[in-house]
């Protein structure tokens, strides 16, 4: 487990404001558990301190303050050997190549620096070209690639030396949608075939959605908001469920049909596809959807839904809709003090 723990982090100012300017606060106390074999997503704006968070977890910047835990060591305190063994168990993902060596050189290169024999060495490489989906390309050299296997491959030679902690910052930069999948996609794999614990930082938060098991909110060097991805998915209130539930528009005239109008979030293939049906039948009520859509976190399909509901017994169907898991908030029209 990767635990920080109130982490403070400043620098000085930029030459030109020096004289008159206070450092810049980069990261104020912040606190995250990332457990072992996660995929843990950190999101915020350019400029939140997701980078500096990084440099402190990958031991490649001591906090002001604080402390960066792994399985409870206090990796503030060390130096010398200890310290550059504990930084050999973290990889860090850069995204520039040796332009004149081959996608198979590149993943060598560190096994190559530590010594590792060739015949060890090309069964890594081997078995890393494969979690990249790149095994056709190992003679290739970079400017042979699209920028997105260029940073698959990025990702394989961090993943040489077999580290306990994979960092990702920004890994989809600059690539299209369709070759984000395929980045994601050997996350998610060193996680799962190879054991690693990936933190990725990003200010996309469709990237989080996509993979991420947790993930924290970073505003101005400080985390306002984190959990389990599909539990924040109903919580009221949540920035980071806002940003990643699909959006919700209604006109007056289509609320205006229903003795109550809510709205509803559904976590789950069963809770997706029969719950407002079942709950319309067993109350004899008519459930309407007028607003929201449906995504997937990871491969578990959520909906953000506004619904109609019309009928006598309209409360004890939203009553028995949040009885069975389902989030409803946000009375709109008619019945009060509906929320789950």
């Amino acid at each position: 487990m990767i635990t920080v723990e109130n982490v403070s982090k400043s620098f000085p100012a930029s030459a030109s404001d020096a004289a008159s300017a206070a450092p810049v606060q980069a990261l104020r106390e912040v606190n995250l558990d990332v457990d072992a074999g996660a995929l843990f997503g950190v999101v915020g704006a350019s400029g939140s301190g997701k980078s500096t968070l990084a440099r402190c977890v990958a031991l490649r910047e001591r906090p002001d303050r604080g402390a960066v835990r792994y399985d409870g060591l206090n990796t503030t305190t060390l130096d010398g050997r200890k310290l550059r063994e504990a930084q050999s168990q973290v990889a860090v993902v850069d995204s520039r190549l040796r332009p004149e060596r081959t996608v198979a050189g590149n993943i060598a290169a560190p096994l190559e620096r530590v010594g590792v024999d060739g015949a060890r060495r090309r069964q890594r490489v081997g078995t890393l070209l494969d979690v990249i989906g790149l095994t056709r390309a190992a003679a290739q050299v970079p400017a042979d690639l699209t920028p997105g296997q260029q940073r698959r491959v990025a990702v394989a030679r961090a993943l040489a030396g077999g580290p306990a902690v994979l960092l990702a910052d920004d890994p989809t930069a600059g690539i299209d949608v369709e070759e984000t999948g395929a980045v994601l996609s050997v996350l998610d794999r060193a996680r799962s075939e190879l054991g690693a614990t990936v933190l990725l930082m990003t200010p996309d938060t469709s990237v989080v959605r996509r993979v991420c098991d947790d993930v924290a909110l970073l505003d101005h060097g400080s985390v306002v908001e984190s959990g389990n991805l599909l539990g924040l998915a109903g919580k009221r209130g949540s920035r980071i469920a806002d940003e990643l539930l699909p959006a919700v528009e209604t006109s007056p005239g289509e609320a205006a049909r229903f003795d109550v109008v809510v709205d509803v979030v559904l976590v789950g293939f069963a809770s997706v596809g029969a719950l407002l049906p079942e709950a319309a039948s067993r109350f004899d009520v008519e459930i309407g959807t007028i607003g929201g859509g449906l995504t997937r976190f990871g491969d578990t399909p959520v909906a953000r839904f506004r619904i109609g509901v019309r009928g006598q017994r309209a409360d004890a169907a939203l009553a028995w809709i949040a009885e069975r898991g389902a989030h409803v908030t946000h009375t709109l029209y008619g019945l009060r003090g509906v929320a789950a």
